[in-house]
């Protein structure tokens, strides 16, 4: 997708330049992170700040041009997590290397998106090792300065 330099930059900014999904550090990452469309354009969704956000690549394919997808206790079609209209604390919660659905939107994002892949928890690992996150912290946590 090609969109303006300053739009790109405000959303990496906005995202402190992790995925928005699994909370993944672009820094520790081989391949560069995706502007995503949350709502994608195929959807009649726009490419202003207000819809995109920033994915690693493994988020950005999974989730595709979904909006939906089975919640894995309830087996009701649930909505996916959107970064721009709710905070991340709210749905889920690291547990070690693991991320948590706290609530439905929560569980079917992570079964939809794979956020636990082994790959994914060893990269948590090394966040954790090399300081880039703490245990349970994740974004909007007072121990970022967000709280």
């Amino acid at each position: 997708m090609n969109l303006p330099g300053a739009l790109a930059a405000a959303v990496r900014r906005q995202a402190r330049d992790q995925c928005e999904y699994c909370q993944m550090h672009q820094s520790l990452q081989g391949a560069t992170f995706h502007l995503e469309h949350v709502i994608p354009r195929v959807k009649g969704g726009s490419s202003d700040i207000a819809n995109l956000a920033l994915a690693c690549p493994g988020c950005n394919l999974h989730k595709a041009d979904r909006t939906t997808a089975i919640d894995p206790e309830t087996g009701a079609v649930t909505p996916l997590f959107n970064p721009r209209r709710q905070q991340w604390s709210e749905h889920f919660r690291f547990d070690g290397e693991w991320i948590q659905g706290l609530t439905a939107i929560g569980r079917t994002t992570v079964a939809a998106l794979d956020l636990n892949h082994p790959r994914r928890r060893s990269i948590r690992n090394a966040e954790r090792r090399l300081g880039l996150r703490t245990k349970d912290q994740g974004p909007g946590t007072k121990d970022q300065g967000l709280g």
